[in-house]
């Protein structure tokens, strides 16, 4: 074997689909089954960008970095809609501002966007019922809405059909395997490359979902009070909604892969503000991520022939696709200038 993946999500089948393609034997070894982890179990958003504002990237990478970002993502969401088929639609997404204060910070990120050449636009008409909570919000015309679970399937696939091996149902350690080895695990990055400890921390996000409403009332994902409330409705109907993470910050900088009374009751109360009732809540899920402390992702070798992607913090959709096929380049003896951004060796 050329290449072992470790975890079979969205940035490990990426990996395994980019090796493949250039020839490299490689195998994909996952704990559970593909898209267990939060590549399959989160809200569906594929969205440009970091998990940082445009204009806060700018202050912190620079004007050049942070468009290079962007520009990456943007051109990786291109790639998705050719990759991942009726999984995929790209309907834009809605930021909202629940306040003075945050209206202030969206109509600076699109101010600086613009400045930048990306597109963006004010939105002033908000959907039916949320014109009297959120006073506007900010349109990324260009994002998707994506079926998590079905999309990460669908790479396996692409990757199984270029020559990669998966295996499920097989817990690996980098140590135990032939490198190179390439860690793209997310949220559990700490607990198999412990030197990534204090650079990663792994944080749980919460979602429900409903019974499928009679009426259509988004047709886009929306984001709103900082990023803490976060819904789409889904093509039959369903309305998906998540976050309140905020109600308990603390709890919620864990590995545990399961729901709280707590934060589920937070979400239903959202749910109930939406929509003015509960409608009968179908499922229930969760999913852990990577979070750093600049938000930006780490992508690189760390040990002599132990690679790892991952800390997406929460923004894991594209950017998991992106440096997927970043480190299989870097793998391969590609070295892609984007890497720069996101050392592992960064924090020292």
């Amino acid at each position: 074997m050329d290449v072992n993946v470790i975890g079979a999500g969205v940035t490990g089948c990426a990996c395994a689909l980019a090796l493949a393609e250039r020839g490299l034997r490689v195998r994909v070894h996952e704990a559970r089954h593909v898209a267990a982890g939060a590549s399959g179990r989160n809200g569906g958003f594929a969205l440009r960008g970091g998990a940082m504002p445009y204009d806060r990237a700018r202050e912190q990478l620079g004007p050049d970095r942070a468009r290079a970002l962007w520009r990456l993502t943007e051109s990786t969401l291109e790639r998705m809609e050719s990759l991942a088929g009726d999984a995929f639609a790209r309907v834009g997404s809605l930021r909202l501002a629940v306040d003075e204060t945050e209206r202030k910070a969206l109509t600076s990120e699109l101010d600086a966007l613009r400045s930048d050449g990306f597109d963006g636009a004010w939105a002033e008409r908000l959907p039916k019922g949320l014109g009297e909570r959120y006073c506007g919000a900010l349109l990324h015309p260009r994002d998707g809405s994506l079926h998590p679970a079905r999309w990460v399937r669908q790479l396996a696939e692409h990757a199984a059909r270029a020559g990669a091996e998966i295996v499920e149902g097989r817990r690996a350690v980098p140590d135990a395997l032939d490198t190179p080895v390439v860690v793209a695990v997310d949220g559990g990055l700490a607990a198999l490359l412990p030197e990534l400890a204090p650079h990663v921390v792994p944080v749980r996000g919460q979602m429900l979902a409903t019974e499928p409403l009679r009426e259509r009332l988004f047709t886009r994902p929306h984001y709103a009070r900082w990023g803490y409330d976060y819904w789409q409705q889904l093509s039959d109907g369903r309305l998906v909604v998540g976050g309140k993470r905020d109600v308990d910050l603390v709890g919620e900088q864990t590995e545990v892969d399961e729901t709280t009374a707590a934060v589920q009751s937070a979400i239903e109360s959202l749910v109930v503000d939406l929509v003015g009732r509960l409608p009968a809540v179908t499922h229930r899920w969760s999913g852990v991520w990577g979070q750093t402390p600049d938000l930006l992702p780490l992508v690189g070798e760390v040990r002599d022939g132990v690679w790892v992607a991952g800390g997406y913090s929460g923004h894991g959709n594209v950017l998991g696709l992106a440096c997927g096929e970043l480190v299989a380049r870097a793998v391969a003896g590609d070295q892609a200038p984007e890497l720069d951004l996101f050392d592992p060796g960064r924090f020292g």
